[in-house]
């Protein structure tokens, strides 16, 4: 059996790096931009940084903005219709997951007009058209949604997320530049983090994992411990690491898969519109500890790479109960809540673990799981 790696054609990393929009725009024959972009951030005048680089080098472009915190398929169907009426050639992304995962839906439908009905993308879709040309702009550390062949969309009507998988859905160009994120807010920064720490443990030890994805993972575990405080203090060296960590994350789970966390989350944010990023901190530690007895030596690695001392001299059980207290340690510091009383209705908990348990995500999860196990985590965490 082969294993399959797909990364992006290119990536720009560093202050500054939105610069190199225009040139890869000019150097391609791009003749006009679809700017997907959250309306917040056009609010706030983020996405107007891009928007500036492209006036200042003649760029014609179409600004589109109806895009929530979890994309809907209303959000697709209407990004369609605007971008056949815009005569765009390309896409740029501008946001976190939500504008990225709007953009891919949006990029593979134009492509691939047969899937015009967005519930048809759900799963392992193999596509045979790439997509529109995305260029994908992150302005959160944490979805690495730009590197990933992976996009979420929210069925409103069945209250329920689904998770899409096409290789030909990843942006062509990803511009990594941390002065984009210097005006996300502490507690985004702090979500959005962990959910970068989670895709890079979920990955790590995933089903699917092997060396080239370990490789990317415990990489991206070490730099995400080190700079996610500083990240939140907004610190330029927390937000330059930052930055870079949720990407090294990106290039592994991506190819390789995820778990139970995600899935959780997943219908967390389709039931109560829960921020993703809270949603996998709350989960993280809770699932990492039902997981434990599947790992292996795993744990061991990640409580190494989080700056734990001593592990060297621990037992399996001790530096396990180590990689799990060193998250808790970490979402405790920048301010994620502990459990799901503020979320989670009780008599909501079948609905969700059966959701869960469907997840595109949860076939991943080292241990095999039940909907009767996914509903006891839940009931642990209110």
């Amino acid at each position: 059996m082969s294993n399959r790696f797909v990364l992006n054609e290119t990536s720009y990393h560093g202050a500054g790096a939105i610069n190199d929009i225009a040139t890869e725009a000019k150097t391609r024959g791009f003749q006009k931009a679809f700017v997907c972009s959250d309306p917040d951030l056009v609010k706030f005048g983020v996405t107007q940084k891009v928007l500036n680089v492209l006036d200042q080098n003649d760029l014609e472009y179409t600004l589109y903005s109806n895009i929530k915190p979890n994309p809907t398929i209303e959000n697709v169907q209407t990004g369609v219709e605007a971008f056949k009426k815009s005569n765009a050639d390309y896409i740029i992304a501008i946001g976190g997951g939500s504008s990225m995962d709007t953009a891919k839906a949006v990029g593979i439908i134009i492509a691939n007009p047969e899937h015009e009905d967005v519930r048809s993308l759900e799963g392992a879709v193999n596509t045979p058209n790439k997509s529109i040309p995305i260029i994908a702009v992150p302005t959160t550390a944490g979805t690495a949604a730009e590197v990933t062949i992976n996009y979420v969309i929210t069925d409103v009507e069945k209250s329920r997320k689904f998770v899409c998988v096409d290789p030909h859905d990843i942006p062509v160009i990803a511009i990594i530049d941390p002065d984009m994120m210097s005006s996300m807010p502490k507690g985004l920064t702090a979500a959005t983090g962990m959910d970068a720490l989670t895709h890079a443990i979920e990955g790590y030890i995933t089903a699917g994992a092997w060396e080239l994805s370990d490789m990317f993972h415990i990489k991206a575990i070490e730099i995400i411990s080190r700079s996610l405080r500083g990240a939140v203090a907004n610190t330029p060296e927390g937000r330059a690491d930052m930055a870079l960590g949720q990407y090294v994350a990106g290039m592994g789970f991506s190819n390789v898969g995820l778990g139970i966390v995600h899935s959780m989350a997943h219908t967390l944010g389709a039931k109560y519109d829960t921020p993703h990023g809270i949603a996998n901190a709350i989960l993280l530690p809770t699932v990492m500890e039902y997981n434990a007895e599947a790992t292996g030596t795993k744990y061991r690695d990640i409580a190494i790479a989080m700056g734990v001392e001593g592990v060297e001299n621990m037992s399996q059980e001790e530096y396990r109960k180590a990689a799990i207290d060193a998250v808790k340690k970490l979402a405790e510091d920048v301010g994620i809540p502990k459990d799901l009383k503020d979320i989670v209705k009780e008599e909501d908990i079948p609905f969700l673990a059966a959701s869960a348990y469907a997840d595109a995500c949860r076939p991943g999860n080292p241990k095999e799981t039940s909907v009767e196990d996914i509903a006891a985590l839940f009931r642990s965490l209110l």
